[in-house]
């Protein structure tokens, strides 16, 4: 029976490969006609077989066809379609230029290829280009990439204003944020008011809720990809805007015919009006963050390119007595090869370094806090398209990390630190995307990670009190414990019609890091932590399943999603855990288990003067750890049970444009003293139980308006208004509740904190 088996396979093996050889080679990339910028998720649709290809993150297509005539239609959402004759005689090199339609210029969201979100085999996948972005009305005028993806349905804001979120009930570090495959540790500005991402640098972002890409792995709840520019710009240009808060400037452009750069860069300057004041204290103070991104493209043939891209953030806030301060630096080096017209590979090097700080001053004596990350990164990933039946993906990736929890220096004082700890994590995975039909397709590939804790190290035991029973020293180099994790994923699309289909996704993932906090909102002095001898790592299985259907020509979109996500080996930490330079932070920890699951629903509509979304999302989070909460089920504090968000633009009229947004959604669980009690004449609240209560409700209303002076001017330089009014209903939101007690009766009351009244703001756009 087993001979049978595999004499069946190797035939199997042998068809396809002789189908293969018996076929023609057809690739390109696909650019924007005016700008060279590289499009990717277009799609090339041959007419004569009535198969398509979409093209990758680079732009380049690729497909085989037998020997004949055929016609190649390449369409873009916003781009007209471009429709080229071909002899498919040899293996050959075809590029395709698009050209910008201005009749659909007024799109916000929508797939790229136009029935994308039908026939991809992925679900759960969310994309959005910088133009999208632009559009969404933005706090301050500041344009948001992290505000723009709370938007959609499944993700949730982590607090007020913040640039922390939660995908289908996960907390914020479950979140994997990559900035040109390098990761990105503290995507926030300004305490989580703005993101790290300038939108002029960026060519999209594509969001996974839970079905990460195989070649990806380490966290439980998602994967933001965030590509900077690939475009070959035929001349020097530029955009750049100023606005109330910051102001921002890209330029790039050509050297010779292979070479491109692009760098841009961003300073607020609340800091330079605070030196227009009357009190000496707040015109010595600080506060500001800049960002700067650089990218060095060269294409030395057809078949080989490399890349190198840099980020650099810095956040100060400084004032007496003290400063905080936090910065982001990544970077990284890619080579992309082409073995052949049936191998592709890109080889890449990552660094990405996070630091964070305190520093205060009291009479003479200073002392300081600082803590950081620091991740070393290689990995190769690997293209082989052999047929319909195998369309293979696989590569390798190791990591090195470094924890630095905590330093504290002060003159004339030893000073205090918490031993660092190192951390190797290795990655290899095999997938492969599978067409069984014209209806049915299927992807499917294993991921195996590989964790492993190494000296210098001093690592504590506990006992069932969580008190320390012993300690065990590792020397420098020396791995002292390993994990390992397998991480299957199995995913198909069966179409029912042209226009509609059923999804199905099942997602096994492995996190080995975990951030400590005692806040839903996060802050920047939260600790990065691993896996060690004490802490399992977090595990995560993903199923879910989707109908999706389009109507009048892709021009309307809708989808229903259904998801559960069982969680194991969940963080938590115990009531008035200490976390900061705590050297047995590990014995605060407490884990458990924990569920989440919810229905996502969405309608899109991606064409005429009025373009849009609409989505409902219900929902449910819910943790049990033995130790908290005497053991009982409680909610996660990022559980919301109903979320809506409504999103419209409207194009009035080729100047003027107008844009709104409308969100809901039911207040985040949390823990109110349901008692109190004397002693003294010092009153002290009782908590009955872990996030028994809840906020009241969230709701808000932005609107926005850009106008454009001159649309159809030929000149170089075009610039256009954005006038947008942030919470124009003036809605009083709680970013904090605390209790106190009149001083009189000594009756105790609730005290509500609010960031935000209506906030207008005026931004001016240019490019050249």
């Amino acid at each position: 029976m087993l001979s049978k088996k595999l004499y069946f396979l190797l035939f199997l093996l042998g068809f396809s490969i002789s189908l293969y050889a018996q076929t023609i080679h057809i690739e390109g990339i696909i650019q924007d006609k005016q700008s060279g910028e590289a499009l990717a998720e277009a799609t090339v649709y041959i007419k004569e077989t009535g198969n398509a290809v979409t093209s990758d993150q680079s732009g380049k297509y690729s497909c085989r066809l037998k020997k004949g005539s055929y016609t190649l239609i390449a369409s873009y959402i916003g781009y007209k379609n471009e429709e080229i004759r071909i002899k498919a005689d040899r293996d050959q090199t075809v590029p395709i230029l698009l050209e910008s339609s201005t009749e659909l210029q007024e799109v916000i969201v929508s797939a790229k290829a136009k029935d994308e979100n039908v026939s991809r085999i992925s679900m759960g996948v969310e994309r959005l280009t910088a133009t999208e972005i632009k559009r969404i009305p933005a706090l301050m005028g500041e344009v948001d990439v992290i505000k723009a993806i709370q938007l959609l349905p499944g993700v949730q804001s982590a607090s007020e204003g913040g640039s922390g979120f939660s995908v289908r009930g996960g907390s914020p570090d479950q979140n994997l944020i990559l900035l040109d495959n390098s990761t990105v540790y503290n995507a926030a500005h300004l305490m989580g008011f703005f993101s790290v991402f300038n939108n002029d640098v960026l060519s999209g972002l594509e969001l996974y809720k839970g079905d990460l890409p195989l070649k990806f792995g380490g966290r439980l709840s998602s994967l933001l990809d965030v590509q900077t520019k690939t475009d070959q710009p035929e001349r020097f240009q530029g955009t750049g805007g100023i606005g109330l808060i910051s102001s921002r400037l890209m330029l790039e452009g050509p050297i010779g015919e292979k070479t491109s750069w692009m760098i841009g860069g961003r300073r607020s300057y609340a800091d330079l009006f605070l030196k227009l004041s009357n009190d000496e204290s707040q015109r010595d103070a600080a506060l500001y963050f800049y960002d700067v991104n650089a990218k060095l493209s060269h294409r030395f043939s057809g078949k080989d390119k490399v890349e190198g891209s840099v980020y650099l953030g810095r956040d100060l806030f400084g004032a007496q007595p003290g400063e905080f301060k936090y910065s982001n630096a990544a970077g990284s080096l890619s080579w992309g090869h082409t073995f052949s017209d049936r191998l592709f590979s890109k080889f890449s090097l990552h660094l990405t370094n996070y630091d964070y700080g305190l520093k205060s001053k009291l009479e003479d004596a200073e002392a300081a806090w600082d803590a950081s990350i620091f991740d070393v990164m290689l990995r190769a990933d690997f293209n082989q398209p052999l047929s319909d039946l195998w369309n293979l993906g696989y590569g390798v990736s190791t990591i090195h990390h470094h924890f630095q929890p905590g330093v504290v220096t002060m003159p004339d004082y030893p000073g205090l630190k918490v031993e660092g700890n190192n951390a190797l994590e290795h990655g290899i995975y095999l997938s492969n995307e599978q067409k069984l039909s014209d209806r049915l397709s299927l992807k499917y590939g294993l991921r195996v990670s590989v964790f492993q804790n190494m000296g210098k190290a001093l690592v504590y035991s506990y006992d069932n009190e969580y008190e320390v029973s012993d300690s065990t020293r590792y020397k420098s180099g020396e791995i002292y414990h390993t994990y390992t994790g397998l991480e299957p994923r199995l995913g198909f699309v069966y179409k029912l019609t042209d226009y509609s289909s059923v999804k199905g996704n099942y997602a096994h993932n492995t996190q080995y890091m975990q951030l400590a906090n005692n806040s839903a909102s996060g802050s920047p002095l939260d600790i990065w932590f691993p896996a060690s001898p004490n802490i399992k790592p977090q595990r995560a299985d993903l199923f879910s399943l989707g109908y999706f259907h389009n109507l009048k020509e892709n021009s309307y979109e809708t989808s229903v999603e259904v998801y559960y996500k069982g969680l194991k080996n969940v963080v938590d930490f115990a009531e008035h855990a200490e976390l900061m330079l705590n050297d047995k932070l590990e014995g605060e920890v407490r884990t458990g288990t924990g569920k989440a699951y919810g229905a996502e629903f969405m309608v899109k509509k991606n064409t005429g003067r009025l373009t849009g979304f609409v989505n409902y999302t219900l929902s449910r989070s819910e943790r049990t750890i033995p130790e908290i909460n005497q053991g009982k089920t409680y909610l996660a504090p990022y559980d919301k049970t109903h979320s809506v968000n409504i999103v419209a633009n409207y194009q009035l009229s080729e100047k003027v444009s107008l844009s709104t947004v409308w969100v809901y959604a039911t207040g985040n669980p949390t823990s109110y003293p349901s008692g109190r009690f004397e002693i003294g004449g010092e009153y002290f609240p009782i908590y009955s139980g872990r996030n028994e209560f809840r906020k009241p409700d969230y709701h808000r209303l932005d609107l926005s308006l850009t106008y454009i002076p001159n649309p159809k001017s030929k000149k170089r330089w075009q610039g256009e208004w954005n006038f947008s009014l942030y919470n124009a209903y003036w809605q009083k939101n709680p970013w904090m509740i605390t209790f106190d007690q009149d001083d009189v009766s000594g009756l105790p009351h609730a005290e509500m904190i609010y960031l935000f009244g209506i906030i207008p703001s005026i931004t001016y756009n240019f490019k050249f």
